[in-house]
């Protein structure tokens, strides 16, 4: 794990250098599990995020935009009720663990001073968010309830007593030294990272492994050397907040991990490459819970209509047999002198064939000859009749497979509120049963917020991400001479350059953008093209979100995060 003991200790001392005598002016509880709040400290407005999310729980300061839902929940309220208006007097620690501990005060509705705890627990799926009235250590209410048929230790529920976890009685890590070392560690039991972990408080795996690493030849004199000088390092405040990149795996620390050979970006504060970090991937997986019966059902739309195309593709094939049913027809009637009532073939000279050879022909025993004929012609009619049918039907099934590929493609790149859209286009379209139409909330007439960007020069660039978004940026919002872009042949967002003549470094930023939130995000020299809003039109009865256009010029630019980021702030 990164966010470890250690790391919680240098986020401790970052936090209480820029946030300690600050004022906390605004509660926020932007989704079930995180909370952030604003604290006007040293002049400034600070956004401290609390997570207890169970896979990307962490404390930090961000800058990152969250939204808010129109009605703030429970423990929200109860904040604000509570320390809306206090002021953080500290902010410190517990042992060396993954809890931290605000010091709040201020007063009451009725004037008395008032003393309460905000405790972060950092604990994987068991983190939590606890406020405590520190007076009477009574815990006034959390994020998550637990209960003692859950927890036999302690209950995290309102009007308990606040109880620490169970100790692990591991040493503090600052305050030994190499004997201390020596007598925890067995050399001769190997796993020598997986000890350092076992023994010593607020040590992950990571760190463990970094020691081990630097060690060398892991012996009595150079692992405990390792040990100390990484602690020291720590101690003394020497941070150089570091991501990490191997393969598709990333991981952070408080610096660069030696034993991690992969691409390594540093940053200037834990917070501000905790913000790159995690950059997407809580709002992914928050997506991913909202939007999977979403997902679900356009993953078996597009798999239904792929079936039928393969269905009238074989119909088609068979249709296209016709003019053999045409020439049995008219080679039966041209023999139904020798045809006979309750024979099951015939085998009749075949007049098409150049060399006279002959041909057999299947009837039903229970028709006259004649309408064995007859049935032939009018298979053969019916057949030839069909053919446009099909065609127009498997060009109908195809734009289906376009139009859920593209939707599947938004659902992977969108935010919380994107899928509502998503959701609202879903049951206008008729995909979602009746039963689910009654039952879902009721359809917005609301704009949509689209995401904005500015280039390098400070063009405003425009991102549509969902097909409500798409029509209402490319035919509402954007004028006429305005920029246009969009993946080429590819699923994926409408980008608007709000300018008549943008720069070339624009047009490849706002390329960038479009190739970013498509299909192709992971891939290289993606393919955009671009063009006025004057000519895209969106042809009369289409899908929601599908356009053509003219007049377009490519540009390929292969996806950057870092780019995507830059653009946004």
């Amino acid at each position: 794990m990164s966010f470890d003991g250690l790391f919680t200790k240098a986020m401790v001392d970052e936090l209480s250098c820029t946030l300690k005598g600050g004022r906390i002016n605004k509660v926020h509880q932007p989704y079930k599990n995180e909370v952030i709040l604003t604290i006007r400290a040293n002049g400034v407005n600070q956004k401290l995020l609390f997570s207890a999310h169970p896979s990307y729980a962490r404390v930090q300061l961000t800058n990152e935009a969250y939204e808010n839902p129109s009605e703030p929940p429970m423990f929200c309220m109860l904040l604000r009720k509570h320390i809306e208006g206090y002021i953080l007097e500290d902010v410190y620690q517990v042992e060396n663990d993954r809890m931290i501990i605000f010091e709040i005060k201020g007063r009451n509705e009725i004037g008395d001073v008032s003393y309460k705890q905000l405790v972060i627990e950092i604990m994987g799926r068991h983190s939590n968010i606890v406020l405590v009235d520190k007076t009477r250590n009574i815990i006034l209410d959390s994020v998550k309830h637990v209960s003692f048929a859950v927890n036999s230790h302690r209950a995290i529920l309102p009007g308990q007593p606040y109880i620490y976890p169970p100790e692990q009685n591991k040493q503090n890590p600052f305050m030994v030294g190499t004997d201390d070392i020596l007598r925890k560690i067995d050399f001769n039991s190997g796993k020598l990272d997986k000890q350092i972990v076992e023994h010593f408080a607020g040590t992950s795996p990571l760190f463990a492994k970094e020691v081990i690493f630097q060690s060398g030849i892991a012996n009595r004199a150079t692992v405990p050397a390792s040990f100390l000088q990484l602690i020291q390092r720590i101690k003394s405040g020497e941070f150089l907040p570091s991501i990490m990149s191997t393969g598709n795996k990333e991981v952070f620390y408080l610096f660069p991990l030696e034993h991690i050979k992969g691409e390594v970006k540093n940053f200037s504060t834990l917070s501000e490459m905790l913000d790159r970090f995690y950059f997407g991937k809580a709002e992914r997986d928050r997506v991913k819970q909202q939007g999977n019966d979403i997902e679900r059902l356009i993953i078996n739309e597009k798999e239904k209509n792929e079936k039928k195309i393969e269905k009238l593709e074989s119909t088609l094939r068979e249709a296209e047999k016709s003019d053999q049913l045409q020439r049995f027809g008219e080679l039966l009637t041209a023999n139904l002198y020798a045809a006979k009532k309750g024979m099951k073939e015939i085998e009749v000279i075949d007049y098409y064939d150049e060399m006279g050879g002959k041909v057999v022909i299947p009837l039903d025993p229970r028709k006259t000859p004649s309408e064995n004929a007859q049935k032939y012609f009018s298979k053969y009619q019916k057949a030839k009749n069909s053919v446009s049918i099909v065609i127009e039907q498997i060009e109908k099934a195809r734009e289906e497979v376009l139009y859920f590929e593209n939707l599947l493609q938004q659902v992977q790149s969108a935010s919380p509120k994107d899928i509502q859209e998503i959701r609202e286009e879903l049951v206008e379209g008729g995909y979602i049963r009746d039963r689910q139409k009654r039952n879902a909330k009721k359809i917005s007439n609301a704009k949509p917020i689209l995401d904005h960007y500015r280039s390098s020069d400070g063009t405003e660039i425009i991102v549509g991400k969902n097909n409500k978004q798409n029509d209402y940026l490319t035919n509402k919002l954007a004028a006429r001479d305005e920029i246009w872009l969009h993946t080429k042949d590819i699923p994926g967002s409408h980008v608007i350059i709000r300018s008549k003549e943008p720069s070339e470094e624009t047009i490849r930023e706002a390329a960038n953008l479009a190739a970013y939130f498509s299909k192709a995000r992971n891939s290289g020299s993606v393919p955009v093209d671009y063009t006025k809003v004057r000519y895209v039109k969106k042809p009369s009865g289409a899908k929601p979100g599908f356009v053509i256009y003219d007049n377009q010029q490519t540009v390929y630019v292969t996806p950057e995060e870092e780019l995507v980021l830059k653009l946004k702030k």
